[in-house]
């Protein structure tokens, strides 16, 4: 795992002394809340409808023991107990005093942690999939670039007052489980013509009110020319993008006026001038941080566990959780185990203090002390010996943090929405509820097999609604919570758009029409068929007779 050097040590807390001064300065009144905005921004730090909001960054979703205990103590001391994980694997904490924020920063900066590029109109915190290291597919470890480009892109001079946000996402295997192609910039690692590393690189993506897939925009990259590649692919869209208009500023906006092959032509002009000997990563830096995600010091061991197959046998609750949320490890005898955030009834991604120390000590005795952040907005404990995962499920159920509901319907993606968040249209949050405890059997579960549901509070898509294979979206009709589905999308290779089935519904309305899409579901599909086979084979309109039992659909 990666730790701090002398330049990361000495940016953050540079960067702590001057926000500190900073908020200082806005809690006299000397600094009112517009001048302040911009300041906050750039330091994680929202205002929300109640209160101020921090975002922490946990780049490439990656933690120690230490780190989660920290988290923990800050969801304690500056919060009300608990903290929120994001889709971008952050974790944000709802409820900290503005006079609270150096000291909560001072703590983090202690066990190499920051909330810097968290927010703002900058490069944001990179993502990858979840099992990076330990996926059994992948053809290289994504981590390592995951830093190279980090490091790269913090407080980069030329791209820290960008059009608007930037989102970038790396993989390291052809299933993606990174949802490349939902961001600004996807990577995919992929062997050049001589068998090098390189990447595939795709632009454009991003969801919102405007939301599109990414296109490809090269096949192969060398590895060694990624940095000076990104820097043509921003710069270009740092000098075309628009800055008139908030909502058109995004690079998406940009590659889809232009067209795929003439913003290909832009980046490789600028490209050409970029792809110099000071923009390439020397050989002997890509070793010394691949240095640092080397695979822990693993035992020799069997393939199969006879505990954990014993179990399987005995135990129908532990073969669900076995078949559900435990994941085929490259490394034989071990098991990448997903911690579910999503109880029944529970708010998705929330945990509490208590449970962050419980998994910050599970993580260190099963799982060479690291856990992981995943999009799925859960947490995962990858290297775990199949001996070992018996007595850790036990230990996970104790603490209500062994629901057998991985890639399941009530594995729920889900924003805030309004009962925290100033943008939002409608609440997320007692929508979630009511679909987990509504879907909450588990045989249920079962038959429907994966099933991605994700819910927005607003356009802003920060549940990423548009990407589910359901989606819901709160939206405002004449000051009332509605909301609005869609069927059809996905996040990962096979990335797609949901469609609109029809008008929206009152709240107490959407957990009954999904339940009566999966059993329209049910009826129709083919043998082994997914729900989003099925989708795509014959289209919403069976579905959408489902949800409105007849009545007027119209939009």
């Amino acid at each position: 795992m990666y730790r701090y050097d002398e330049f990361d040590a000495a940016i953050v807390r540079e960067r702590i002394t001057e926000f500190s001064d900073q908020v200082a300065r806005r809690v006299s009144g000397a600094l009112t809340e517009d001048e302040f905005k911009p300041l906050r921004l750039m330091n994680g730090l929202y205002l929300q409808l109640h209160a101020y909001m921090l975002r922490v960054a946990i780049p490439y979703g990656t933690m120690d023991g230490r780190q989660l205990h920290r988290l923990a103590d800050i969801a304690r001391t500056y919060d009300k107990g608990y903290g929120h994980f994001t889709t971008r694997t952050n974790i944000q904490f709802n409820w900290p005093a503005l006079s609270d924020i150096p000291a909560l920063l001072s703590d983090l900066a202690e066990v190499e942690m920051h909330a810097i590029q968290t927010s703002g109109n900058c490069i944001r915190n990179i993502t990858t999939d979840v099992f990076a290291g330990c996926a059994d597919d992948e053809i290289e470890d994504p981590r390592p670039w995951c830093e190279i480009l980090r490091q790269w892109s913090t407080i980069h001079p030329e791209f820290s007052f960008l059009p608007r946000k930037f989102k970038i996402a790396v993989t390291g295997a052809t299933r993606d489980r990174a949802a490349i192609r939902t961001h600004d910039v996807g990577l995919q690692i992929v062997r050049g013509n001589e068998g090098q590393t390189a990447f595939r690189v795709f632009v454009g993506g991003g969801q919102g009110r405007l939301p599109h897939i990414a296109q490809e925009i090269a096949a192969a990259v060398p590895a060694k020319d990624i940095l000076a590649y990104l820097t043509a692919i921003l710069r270009a869209w740092n000098l075309l993008g628009r800055r008139d208009n908030i909502h058109k500023a995004r690079i998406k906006i940009l590659v889809a006026s232009l067209g795929i092959d003439a913003f290909r032509d832009e980046v490789d002009r600028h490209f050409a001038t970029l792809r110099r000997e000071d923009l390439r990563i020397p050989d002997e830096e890509v070793a010394r941080i691949r240095a640092y995600f080397a695979p822990p010091a693993f035992e020799l061991l069997p393939k199969a566990s006879d505990a954990f197959d014993s179990l399987v046998l005995a135990n129908r609750d532990f073969s669900r959780f076995a078949r559900n949320n435990v994941r085929r490890h490259k490394q034989s005898g071990y098991a990448a185990v997903i911690v579910s955030l999503k109880p029944r009834g529970g708010v998705p991604g929330d945990v509490t203090a208590d449970q962050m120390d419980a998994v910050a000590d599970l993580a260190t005795r099963y799982s060479f002390d690291e856990v992981r952040a995943a999009y799925e907005q859960n947490l995962v404990l990858p290297h775990v010996k199949l001996d070992d995962v018996p007595e850790l499920w036990r230990r996970l159920s104790e603490l209500g943090l062994a629901t057998p509901n991985a890639d399941l319907v009530t594995d729920i993606i889900a924003c805030p929405g309004l009962d925290y968040c100033s943008l939002a249209n409608a609440r997320s949050i007692p929508v979630a509820q009511a679909l987990s405890e509504r879907l909450a059997d588990p045989e249920f579960q079962d038959r429907l097999g994966p099933i991605r549901v994700n819910m927005s509070g607003c356009i802003n898509a920060c549940g990423h609604h548009h990407v589910g294979h359901i989606g819901v979206l709160g939206v405002d009709r004449k000051g009332e919570e509605y909301y609005q589905i869609t069927l059809g999308g996905s996040p990962d290779e096979t990335a797609a758009l949901g469609e609109i089935v029809g008008r929206s519904l009152p709240a107490d309305e959407v957990a009954p029409a999904v339940e009566r899409t999966l059993n329209r579901y049910l009826e129709i599909r083919e043998d082994g068929e997914s729900f989003l086979a099925a989708v795509r084979r014959i289209g919403v309109e069976p579905f959408r007779d489902a949800i409105y039992g007849g009545l007027d659909a119209v939009a």
